[in-house]
């Protein structure tokens, strides 16, 4: 882990994100269904970069400084994971990047979708790593543009109409902070590609 993480810059890019997410989630009211122990978008397992990766890892070892059986936990149920998701991974099973290409994206859309995610806490239905938690998971809820036009949790916005979703829109990373991190972090580690947090907790 580099030593000078984390960044001033990925601390920035967490308090943009999360003062959007603030917003969104003010105007979105009553058509946000998002509460402490909803757990609709902690399964099924998703593709972070190297930035999420190496954020989630502070959090962990963070974590075992604090409360060492919650950490261990943690990483078990990585480990059970990633030897469940290992004989169909679309990537190195080794390293546990992710493959690229639209084969392996294919491959991807079927891939883990009733996995629970590790860092979650099966018997309160709460993120143990909730601080250091990926950039999907911010901006899970609230409307967010992609190229398939505006996406939301399908628990949120139930019979609001598209005009009332569009109101709500939420832009997490206007300057695409994120990408400049991402590019110098890959080109100090080394280290490119996706992975998915079961392989980054297991380790």
């Amino acid at each position: 882990m580099p030593r000078r993480y984390p960044s001033a810059g990925d601390t920035k890019l967490i308090q943009i994100v999360d003062s959007a997410l603030t917003d969104a989630a003010r105007r979105s009211g009553s058509w946000l269904a998002c509460r402490a122990g909803c757990t609709q978008c902690c399964v099924g397992v998703f593709a972070i970069n190297q930035l999420d990766a190496l954020r989630l890892q502070r959090g962990l070892a963070e974590l075992k400084v604090r409360d060492r059986a919650r950490a261990d936990a943690i990483r078990q149920r990585a480990r059970e994971s990633v030897a469940r998701l290992k004989p169909e991974f679309p990537g190195d099973a080794n390293t546990g990047l992710l493959d690229e290409g639209e084969e392996a994206a294919r491959r991807f859309e079927d891939f883990g979708n009733e996995e629970p995610c590790p860092a979650l806490d099966p018997k309160n239905g709460l993120c143990e790593l909730y601080e250091s938690r990926p950039m999907t998971c911010r901006v899970f809820g609230p409307p967010v543009r992609s190229e398939d036009g505006l996406g939301v949790c399908e628990l949120c916005f139930q019979g609001a109409t598209d005009d009332e979703i569009a109101a709500c829109e939420m832009i997490p990373d206007p300057d695409d902070l994120e990408a400049h991190l991402l590019r110098d972090l890959e080109k100090r580690s080394g280290r490119r590609g996706n992975t998915i947090i079961a392989f980054c907790l297991a380790k």
